[in-house]
């Protein structure tokens, strides 16, 4: 009893999917989903990109996505891929994940760069080192080297690093 209701079962499962192909078949080549134009863009490398180099428009390529399931954060336009770093290797013909990306440091650590602090009406400046890496925009620790006391700032966009009150 127990195998001919289990050998039923698997012969209605069976009929179900032949169906299931003849209607699929039987479809119009367009009436099966969206085009491959409607899918969009994405940014694919055509050389590989290793850690920490600079991307340049010239090993990229945007290609049409002609798969429905790519999901994530991929580039979608070579604009926003040129001129940042990549942070992990990027292979040719493999879209580039967004997350994989950084923006180029505008300060290293251990250079030496100059820290502005104002207040008010008055502007103090001192020479010193950034104790990290930083992007603009990004809050860094750095050492005046006058006097050896760790402050924290703010990269601008011109190198030097505006301090902010304790």
């Amino acid at each position: 009893m127990r195998f001919r209701r289990m050998k039923s079962l698997a012969m209605a499962w069976l009929a179900a999917a032949s169906l299931s192909v003849t209607f699929v078949s039987a479809a119009p080549a367009g009436a099966m989903g969206t085009d491959a134009t409607s899918l969009g863009t994405a940014v694919v490398p055509t050389e590989v990109i290793y850690p920490g180099d600079i991307i340049s428009s010239g090993q990229l390529e945007e290609v049409d996505v002609t798969n429905p399931n790519l999901t994530g954060d991929y580039a979608k336009a070579i604009r926003e891929v040129t001129g940042m770093v990549s942070k992990r290797t990027l292979l040719p013909g493999r879209t580039i994940s967004v997350s994989a990306l950084r923006e180029p440091y505008a300060v290293t650590r251990g250079s030496n760069v100059r820290l502005v602090m104002n207040m008010g009406s008055m502007t103090i400046t001192a020479a010193g080192t950034p104790l990290d890496d930083g992007a603009v925009g990004d809050s860094v620790r750095a050492r005046n080297l006058d006097s050896g006391i760790i402050v924290n700032g703010t990269v601008l966009e011109n190198g030097t690093i505006r301090v902010v009150a304790k």
